[in-house]
This record gives C-alpha cells, sequence and structure tokens, in this order.
C-alpha cells in the first residue's frame, strides 16, 4: 500500500529522498488551524512516524479552519480524530496521539531528542517561548509558526529566520519576552509568518480576544511548515548521496 500512495511523490524527489523522509521523526506541538494542516501534508508527503500534542477538543469555532472538526467531531479530541485520518490516509503510519499541553512542567516527558523536527504550532505565547528555548538548545531542527489570525492575503505569507521575522505581532511580542527574561533561542530557526495585519470586523462577546482567521491561511501556514520538512530531508539527500535532482 505505501508503495504505491506515495508513487507521484517519488517522481518528484527521487526514492532515497523518499526513503530518508520515512524515516524522519516529527512532534508537531498544536493542531489547530496551522499544525492540523501540517500534519496532513507530511502524511501525504511520506512521513510515517508522527506525534501530534494538543490538549484541545474540537469545538464548533474551529470548524471554519481546523482540518478534523466538523459537526460531527465537535466534542471530540483534537489529536484522537486528527489521528484516525492520518492512518485513514496512511494505515502503514505510526502516529502518537497526545491530548497534553506543552509547558515548562510537561517540557521533559515529550523526549524532544528523541525528534528530527520539532513545529511549534502553538497559541499561548508562554507555552510557545519555553518550547523555542527548549527546542533550540538541543539537536533537533526547530520550525515555527507565527501569527495566522487577521490574515487574507496568501500572497504576504513568507519564511524568515526569527530575529528577521518583520510585521508580526506575535513573533514582536516573542522577541521582548526573550529580550526581557535575558533568555535567548541557542540557534537561529525558521518561522512561517505574514506582515499583514487586518483590524476586526467583529467581536465574539464569548471570546472577546479572540481574532479572525481564514482558513486558506491556516492551511497555507500548514502546509509551509510541511514543505520545510520535506525541503530539508531532501537537502540532506543531496549532501549525503548526491543522487537526488532537479
Amino acid at each position: 500500500m505505501s508503495n504505491s500512495i506515495f508513487n507521484r511523490t517519488k517522481l518528484l524527489i527521487g526514492e532515497e529522498a523518499l526513503n530518508s523522509l520515512s524515516c524522519k521523526r516529527v512532534i508537531i506541538f498544536g493542531v489547530g488551524g496551522v499544525g492540523s494542516w501540517c500534519a496532513e501534508g507530511l502524511v501525504r508527503s511520506g512521513i510515517t512516524h508522527l506525534t501530534i500534542v494538543d490538549s484541545d477538543n474540537v469545538c464548533a469555532s474551529n470548524i471554519n479552519r481546523q482540518l478534523m472538526a466538523t459537526t460531527s467531531t465537535i466534542g471530540k479530541s483534537k489529536v484522537e480524530v486528527l489521528r484516525e485520518r492520518l492512518l485513514d490516509i496512511n494505515p502503514e503510519a505510526q502516529i502518537t496521539a497526545l491530548q497534553s499541553r506543552y509547558t515548562s512542567l510537561t517540557a521533559e516527558s515529550y523526549e524532544l531528542h528523541t525528534y528530527d523536527f520539532v513545529i511549534d504550532a502553538i497559541d499561548s505565547l508562554q507555552d510557545k517561548m519555553n518550547l523555542i528555548l527548549h527546542a533550540t538548545s538541543i539537536p533537533v531542527v526547530l520550525l515555527s509558526s507565527m501569527g495566522a489570525a487577521l490574515k487574507a492575503d496568501p500572497q504576504r505569507i513568507r519564511v524568515g529566520e526569527f530575529w528577521k521575522v518583520s510585521g508580526c505581532p506575535l513573533a514582536a511580542a516573542l522577541r521582548r519576552r526573550f529580550r526581557h527574561s535575558r533568555q535567548f533561542p541557542q540557534h537561529k530557526f525558521k518561522c512561517v509568518y505574514s506582515d499583514e495585519l487586518l483590524n476586526r470586523k467583529y467581536i465574539d462577546e464569548e471570546e472577546p480576544r479572540a481574532n479572525g482567521t481564514l482558513v486558506h491561511i491556516t492551511a497555507i501556514f500548514g502546509f509551509t511548515l510541511a514543505s520545510l520538512v520535506i525541503e530539508e530531508a531532501c537537502r540532506e539527500q543531496v549532501a549525503g548521496s548526491g543522487t537526488y535532482a532537479d
């Protein structure tokens, strides 16, 4: 089964790069509007060792942008519903679903050193900061999503090094926190971001701090994170064997 479903991927990147992808271990923190699409992109591209982490259950407000959120999944664990879908794509994949939250207290339980890629799609600013500090202190590749809310133009989505991200309030807030705490990431890492910032047209009385989001933006953020994993695996193949070609 797995040999046939990845034929079109193999035609583009080659068998050795596909084999390299299948061996990579990836963990995604946060499988909402960004992380859920990233997970799907990875599994459809050949990643077979994936851990997904999120403490939330599906709610109605998730349906406009989150992959596994439908009227029939409301109330169910996000990671469990997503795991079922990912295994339906590739039954041979090893998908670990953890309904938990990354914090400074739970950090060590995730054993990040056992992964090749750590993907940050966390909303909480403090938890995001803690994860960045942790992941950059060990030999893993960290990829991070900056803010995807209040965006509508997909042509303004970019990839950049964290300290060079411009026009993103979330990135700016993170940098302020790092400077205030005098704790800094130990190496550079790539981020997906947009410099667009729209105004809210409506305030939800039940969630007055919530910002508007659109699926075509959050999905592109997630797919872009997935593309960076694929790109890195292919680049390793070039360096290792010289067999991967344009």
